[in-house]
């Protein structure tokens, strides 16, 4: 029976030490939008992190759109919204939330094959630095928001994803 346990423990060892995590993270509000070119849609949803350890949201990937990145608006001192892609991720401090919302942060779908259509549902996997991935239902909501943001005009994303969102749209 000691050589069982030994054996067991030895195995253990040899176990990469990976913590389980993704249960106290939780996603809320999983909604999505069309953009106003057909091609583009957005998503958004709140990220609850109660894991009690600091995480960081590095990708998004979804089979609705063959590019699927995380966005963020700026406003320049004019008023004038740009997008920019935020290669580095979201930081998201152990117990802290991020807001993933319009005229914010937000996950944007590009090269879409079909618009989307309200009640349409869709898979996000989130991949987190430290929760790993975690699966998201997206559902298509189109109603305007009174307290979002005006909806951004995404025409200039077309079929050329190499465009660069700095310079603004």
């Amino acid at each position: 029976m000691k050589i069982i346990r030994l054996i067991v423990a030895l195995f253990a060892l040899t176990l990469p030490a990976v913590p389980a995590i993704a249960g106290d993270m939780e996603i809320h509000h999983a909604y999505a939008v069309s953009g106003a070119n057909p091609k583009t849609g957005a998503a958004f949803f709140v990220v609850h992190n109660m894991t009690g350890v600091a995480d960081r949201l590095l990708d998004v990937r979804s089979d609705a759109a063959p590019v699927v990145q995380l966005h963020v608006t700026e406003f320049n001192s004019d008023g004038v919204a740009s997008m920019r892609h935020v290669e580095e991720g979201f930081e998201l401090a152990a117990d802290g939330t991020i807001v993933l919302e319009r005229g914010g942060a937000h996950v944007m779908l590009m090269g879409l094959p079909e618009p989307l259509v309200d009640g349409q549902e869709f898979t996000l996997t989130l991949v987190f630095e430290m929760a790993g991935e975690i699966e998201v239902t997206v559902v298509v909501d189109n109603a305007p928001d009174s307290t979002a943001m005006p909806a951004m005009d995404h025409s200039a994303h077309s079929g050329d994803h190499s465009m660069d969102h700095s310079a603004g749209d």
